[in-house]
């Protein structure tokens, strides 16, 4: 790549993530513009499109498959029905609804991908916070925070974690041992916050009326079905990969998917058609594109040059460098949806300790596991901060994309700004203690 392909290529990038941080264009028309330029110069080449693919497929079909099998519950009424269990457990209090918020959100995460879990609970959230007559952009966007967070109990709890634990043959034991604990401690750190930051919602008081009953379930056979598929989804994630013939979690969520069409189709409640449309394919576009966006930008060699600076300026100090990164990462995610800055920084990072002379040159492949035991604090810094800086703007993660989304889909815009004043101040709390984390377990695991 020449000097001019160069600043180019950042050239674009810088200008496409500042005309969504200040609301000048569309996101996700932002990004494909962007992308079509690089592709009109000759810089964002038909190969490189095909390694962001390789890169990207895995977690866009955990997120297709998700949004497919939460769609086929829609037309069960169990939304409905739920949503009435839950207002009437609120009693009214704003404090209540935030807490139980929490505690619904947190579990599903553990199994679910993040925007998966956004997308399920969107109508009872909406649903239950216009019966308290609060804004419900705010529970939404703390349904994505949580939801983030909440995506480092497990391996497939968000796409971030998923990469970084897939590229270094990290197994689902393995990830909850080591890693779990510190998601469960971002999750419970946001509660002490709430007040602060949803003040309008947490002093919230109503009277409800006192006969809320739930309405009956409209299918209660393709609720039971519908559950069923969810449930083997679930299974699967847990277990497929120790399964004879080894089912990762993409496949997973395909083969749910295919299982939750085939029950929509055998129940004939509604035409697929009207299911595949209600996938969000914007959201799915954006995050693509991203990932052409971030494969131009190491075509450009910085992620090389990085990857020796690092050794250049720390040596071989694993917990400095483990540091670095969780503030860098947290930072690049912060203006980049996470996942494909997680995709890019696996790179700096192997480099880095091929250059450190920690590992040989073969751990640059997709097949290397002989991870010794030092290095894998670096990585899991890296989880923390990908998941958790996604926490803090509008384009940081899929579920905060898709949070605002479904927002704006019931009549309430998501600004960049408007998500910053919940999201900074609870990203920064979540940061300060996975760095601790990463320092006891440095001192564990060495």
């Amino acid at each position: 790549m020449t000097d001019l392909q160069i600043y180019i290529t950042l050239g674009v990038f810088a200008t496409v993530i500042l005309a969504i941080a200040f609301n000048v264009i569309d996101m996700t028309l932002a990004v494909m513009l962007g992308a079509s330029i690089l592709m009109v110069l000759g810089i964002l080449t038909q190969e490189d499109i095909q390694n962001s693919i390789r890169t990207s497929e895995g977690m866009l079909a955990l997120l297709f498959g998700g949004m497919v099998v939460a769609r086929t519950l829609k037309p069960t009424g169990v939304f409905e029905y739920i949503s009435a269990h839950f207002l009437r457990a609120t009693r009214g209090s704003g404090k209540r609804f935030l807490l139980l918020l929490v505690a619904l959100v947190a579990p599903i995460c553990a199994f679910l991908p993040n925007a998966t879990t956004v997308i399920l609970l969107a109508p009872i959230i909406i649903r239950v916070s216009i019966a308290l007559e609060v804004d419900f952009v705010g529970p939404m966007v703390l349904t994505a925070i949580i939801s983030n967070s909440a995506g480092l109990l497990t391996l497939v709890g968000d796409p971030a974690t998923f990469l970084v634990g897939s590229s270094i043959g990290m197994t689902f034991g393995q990830y909850l041992r080591s890693v779990s604990l510190g998601g469960l401690l971002s999750v419970l750190v946001v509660i002490p916050l709430l007040p602060r930051v949803m003040p309008e919602t947490w002093r919230v008081q109503r009277e409800l009326p006192a006969d809320i009953q739930p309405q009956p379930l409209a299918r209660p056979g393709l609720c039971v079905a519908s559950f069923a598929v969810l449930a083997l989804m679930i299974a699967m994630f847990v277990f497929g990969e120790d399964l004879p013939g080894r089912v990762v979690p993409p496949a997973v969520a395909i083969i749910a998917a295919s299982l939750a069409l085939l029950v929509i189709f055998a129940a004939k409640v509604e035409p697929l058609d009207n299911v595949l449309k209600d996938v969000d394919w914007k959201t799915l576009i954006f995050l693509l594109c991203i990932f052409w966006l971030v494969e131009a930008v190491t075509k450009t060699g910085i992620i090389q040059t990085l990857s020796h600076q690092l050794y250049g300026w720390f040596g071989a100090d694993l917990l400095m460098v483990a540091l670095v990164m969780l503030a860098g990462i947290a930072v690049a995610s912060s203006v980049l949806a996470n996942t494909p800055v997680v995709a890019a920084s696996i790179l700096l990072i192997k480099g880095y300790l091929v250059v450190a002379e920690l590992v040989p040159e073969q751990a640059l492949g997709p097949t290397f596991t002989a991870w010794p035991q030092a290095t894998l604090p670096v990585f899991i810094a890296m989880m923390f901060g990908a998941t958790l800086g996604g926490n803090s703007t509008l384009i940081g993660a899929a579920a905060n994309v898709v949070s605002a989304g479904i927002c704006a889909a019931n009549g309430e815009r998501v600004t960049f700004m408007r998500f910053l004043r919940y999201g900074v101040p609870i990203t920064i709390c979540q940061l300060a203690v996975s760095a601790l984390y990463v320092f006891i377990m440095f001192r564990v695991m060495t």
